[in-house]
């Protein structure tokens, strides 16, 4: 039943991210003054490409899903897209909006903020690892290498994996790696 569940969800996001694709196909601008103004503020990269064929990334998988729309935010002010659609594989860990919720009050915003994108950046990398694990395939690790360059520990509680303290709620297979819906948002290490 939850693989159903999540084959829907899954079918779901590409039948979404297809239609916002179609509807905006129409759209056109008659100045090229205006088009010359939008080009200055666009971002470019791999991220921004559109296409309709392939498997959605890591990325697109969270763009569509209405519980990560804060993981989102904070990835755009980190400007990391172009990251999460390189050819991987990547394992993403996405915390969901009510995990992000769970934090102290105002640090979210505090992190969004300008200021703090570097800080915001290796708190986001340290939800990514190299690879294409299975949730049951996890449970084998002690550790796992992040993209900030630090270790995240792995437990194995009730015969289920939990990443730094987070439960697996989802797995959903991306065209460069595989996203884990988790329940907590993974804080690095401090120095001290």
């Amino acid at each position: 039943m939850k693989l159903m569940k999540h084959l829907f969800y899954a079918f779901a996001l590409v039948a979404l991210v297809y239609s916002c694709k179609n509807e905006n196909k129409g759209a056109s601008t008659n100045s090229t003054a205006n088009q010359a103004d939008t080009n200055k503020t666009e971002r470019s990269g791999q991220a921004f490409i559109t296409d309709d064929e392939s498997r959605p990334t890591v990325l697109h998988i969270a763009i569509g899903s209405p519980d990560h729309t804060t993981l989102v935010a904070a990835v755009q002010a980190a400007e990391l897209e172009n990251a999460l659609v390189n050819a991987g594989p990547l394992m993403v860990f996405a915390p969901t909006n009510e995990a992000f919720a769970a934090l102290p009050e105002g640090t979210v915003e505090n992190l969004l903020k300008p200021e703090n994108k570097d800080a915001l950046a290796n708190i986001l990398k340290y939800h990514v690892t190299p690879g294409n694990y299975s949730k049951d395939f996890l449970k084998k690790f002690k550790k796992l290498g992040q993209a900030n360059n630090g270790y995240v520990q792995v437990e194995v509680v009730d015969g289920e994996p939990i990443i730094g303290g987070a439960k697996i709620l989802a797995s959903i297979p991306a065209g460069n790696g595989i996203v884990h819906v988790i329940d907590k948002v993974l804080l690095p290490p401090t120095e001290e």
